[in-house]
């Protein structure tokens, strides 16, 4: 799922911002990107954000309020030159009128240098603070879009819990109406005179028996519940609900295979229809 986290704040004079996006992905993908004074503390930035993450695609982008910190700051030489020579061959490659290429060097990341690039103690403490915060706000985020998921979920399965009420209605008319096809055809190929009625009742039955779809139904309703009961689990259940979701969709597929009617085979459209949305939100959890 998706987050996004905000926190500004104080880490010594300067007046740092830390940003946070998260995008679904079934490993653990991090872009980190730190000013050069802060990455000493790198991999255990990368700790704290697997710890209160755990997985995704998460970019996380900490940088320095430039505004208010040029004036303590060295220019960095080398990189403004590679700056500059950048921005010049860039301007003459498309054609345009050389710019005030200072103005825009000033403006440019890591251009100031801190003096002492180390960070101390109490500058680290701060920075974590802050990074926890903008990883608490990104949580916050995905918890929020996860509810709303969940609830979209709850109500589509609901709905096909629905459509197994709606299939009772069809049922005795659906067991009689293949009980006269059959004898009209019969009556038809072989005529009513040569027909053992005591045989006959038999093999209708053996017949019926083949498409009776109460177990499919039962099952299916199951597996309705289970679903809800999974997504209350406080664990990651992505994947859980993907395999009960197939399970669902067999005992759909086996009742549009029985059923030889049309209004069944119209509501297992519906349930059919319904569980493929919910199979596409599943990919956003997963």
């Amino acid at each position: 799922m998706t987050g996004f986290g905000k926190a500004s704040g104080e880490v010594g004079l300067k007046t740092v911002n830390v940003d946070i996006r998260s995008l679904n992905s079934k490993q653990f993908d991090i872009n980190l990107r730190l000013p050069s004074q802060f990455r000493e503390k790198e991999a255990e930035i990368r700790l704290d954000v697997i710890k209160a993450l755990e997985r995704g695609k998460i970019d996380v982008h900490v940088s320095i309020n430039q505004d208010n910190n040029v004036v303590a700051g060295k220019i960095n030489t080398e990189l403004a030159k590679q700056y500059y020579y950048s921005l010049k061959k860039l301007a003459d490659d498309l054609g345009e009128k050389p710019d005030d290429y200072f103005s825009l060097l000033m403006k440019m990341p890591d251009i100031f240098s801190q003096g002492d690039e180390r960070i101390d103690d109490a500058e680290w403490t701060s920075l974590r603070d802050l990074i926890a915060k903008a990883l608490r706000n990104a949580d916050q985020f995905r918890l929020d879009e996860g509810e709303a998921l969940k609830n979209d979920l709850a109500k589509r399965v609901q709905f096909i819990d629905k459509q197994l009420e709606n299939l009772l209605q069809y049922e005795g008319e659906r067991i009689t109406s293949i009980r006269t096809r059959l004898k009209q055809k019969l009556n038809e190929w072989v005529g009513s005179d040569k027909i053992d009625e005591n045989r006959l009742e038999q093999e209708l039955v053996f017949y019926i028996e083949k498409l009776d779809i109460s177990e499919e139904r039962t099952r299916l309703e199951q597996h309705c519940s289970y679903f809800i009961s999974t997504m209350n689990e406080p664990a990651n259940t992505g994947k859980k609900l993907a395999f009960i979701s197939q399970e669902m969709g067999r005992e759909i597929n086996t009742i549009g295979s029985k059923a030889n009617h049309v209004e069944i085979q119209r509501v297992v459209v519906l349930m059919k229809d319904e569980l493929e949305k919910i199979k596409e939100q599943l990919n956003n959890v997963l």
